[in-house]
């Protein structure tokens, strides 16, 4: 099968170079989504508050919960097309598609109604504080309403990274960006509808995004016959897209719910520290974007040269690409670090809350590099379908370091500072991968296999 114009090919060409054109459209995705995201702060502070502003901020954590198993099944989509295309099997990638729209519709709408009904129990657990909690309820239940266009633009926006296309995803989210704005602006601040304004802005610009993204498949890739609609899915490919995608997904949605755990913490510290941190994580979720980028480019990297049997091109690679996420992380984390104070007096001129936020952005931005190489290497691991190792670490960075140690803060100093958890726990998942890296027997297997054409 033949990787088309306007497609990246991982399996040709200069390694890096290839690594940041495909990574380049993604992170500019990321600064949109950060942008949008944003956008929905700075109206909720401007227009509605430090109560509605904490209820958005502690909103986020179930909504990942709920959906983030489906962006790892996308991840696993993603992963198997790109092998399939490293393949050169048009067939093999044509049934993942259509397996993949099957299991859209049929988890969809299943979701979104599961999301509406456990809101507030969830919310309860967290211990988000009752004048909060009303408006907090209210955007989970609309925003988990939009599940289906969620998780079909995911798995839609999985399948072209796998076809080494990152450049529409870079549109769809233009355009989401686009509707999120107006709407925010219409909603919240012309009409006065405060997080529901904001929670209806996020649902509809998610459909808004599927749809393109269905429309431009069909166009643009006629020959993978991706259906608008279906029921009928392969047992055979959805069993493959299962086996790598549902570890991945099953990890992103417990790594959700120990964040939940840690926002428990964070709530336990009242409404001006709640608000501090979410003001705080559209700083280091910007300067974070470098990660996700590479990261995915990693993914695809890895799946297409293992698909096209490329492995001098996966040893060249494997180390190459985690540093360069690292460095290009660590720079800009120095730079929104000199920036903080003027980019946090942008959300809020509250003084208590401008402390805690600037508290939490000069820790975890001098961390994030670590974070950075430590998830390069594990997409590139999980790109070949080895995806055990990668679970399992990252459950026990989680659930045996991160949450242990921001416990163990607040009983022992002073809970205000359970952000120095990031930094412990960057460091253990990064060494854990160095020690794959250099002792797995399986990994060491792999990249020393010679390519069909003899090269070693």
């Amino acid at each position: 099968m033949r990787i088309r114009s306007g497609a990246i090919n991982m399996t040709e060409g200069p390694i890096l170079r290839n690594v940041m054109l495909f990574a380049l459209p993604l992170v500019i995705g990321s600064v949109l989504q950060q942008l949008y995201t944003t956008v929905d702060t700075l109206v909720i502070g401007a227009c509605c508050g430090t109560t509605s502003l904490a209820a958005v901020g502690t909103s986020a954590q179930p909504v990942e919960v709920v959906l983030c198993v489906f962006l790892g099944i996308g991840t696993g989509v993603s992963i198997l097309i790109s092998q399939a295309i490293g393949a050169g099997s048009l067939q093999r990638a044509c049934g993942l598609c259509r397996t993949a729209c099957a299991f859209v519709w049929i988890c969809g709408a299943a979701v979104g109604l599961l999301g509406i009904l456990a809101a507030q129990p969830i919310l309860r657990f967290m211990q988000v504080p009752e004048d909060a909690m009303e408006l907090a309820v209210s955007y989970v239940r609309i925003v988990l309403a939009g599940s289906l266009g969620n998780i079909g633009y995911n798995m839609n926006a999985g399948i072209l990274r796998g076809m080494g296309n990152s450049t529409a995803s870079l549109f769809f989210l233009m355009v989401s960006c686009a509707v999120n704005v107006v709407l925010d602006l219409t909603l919240v601040a012309g009409l006065g509808m405060d997080v529901t304004g904001a929670a209806l802005a996020t649902c509809i610009s998610v459909y808004v995004s599927w749809i393109v993204s269905i429309v431009y498949i069909r166009r643009h890739y006629p020959e993978l016959g991706y259906p608008v609609f279906t029921l009928k899915a392969s047992g055979k490919q959805l069993k493959a897209i299962l086996h790598i995608g549902l570890p991945i997904g099953l990890n992103h949605s417990l790594y959700s719910l120990g964040h939940m755990a840690l926002q428990t913490l964070v709530n336990s510290q009242g409404s001006l520290f709640m608000a501090g941190q979410a003001v705080a994580g559209r700083i280091t979720g910007v300067a974070n974007i470098a990660v996700s980028g590479l990261s995915s480019a990693a993914t695809t990297f890895s799946g297409q040269n293992y698909g096209a049997g490329r492995y001098d091109r996966l040893r060249q690679g494997h180390w190459r690409i985690p540093i360069a996420s690292g460095v290009i992380t660590l720079m800009g984390g120095i730079l929104f670090l000199l920036l903080r104070t003027p980019l946090l007096k942008i959300f809020t001129r509250d003084e208590t809350v401008l402390m805690y936020a600037d508290r939490y952005v000069s820790v975890v931005l001098l961390a994030q590099w670590m974070f950075a190489v430590f998830n390069s290497m594990i997409c590139i691991v999980n790109g070949v379908g080895l995806v055990r190792y990668t679970t399992v670490i990252n459950l026990l960075m989680l659930w045996a370091v991160r949450i242990p140690s921001a416990y163990l803060i607040r009983a022992w100093f002073d809970g205000t500072w359970i952000m120095l958890c990031f930094p412990i726990s960057f460091f253990f998942g990064m060494c854990c991968m160095i020690g794959y890296y250099t002792f797995s027997r399986k990994w060491k297997e792999i990249l020393g296999r010679p390519n069909p054409d003899g090269m070693v």
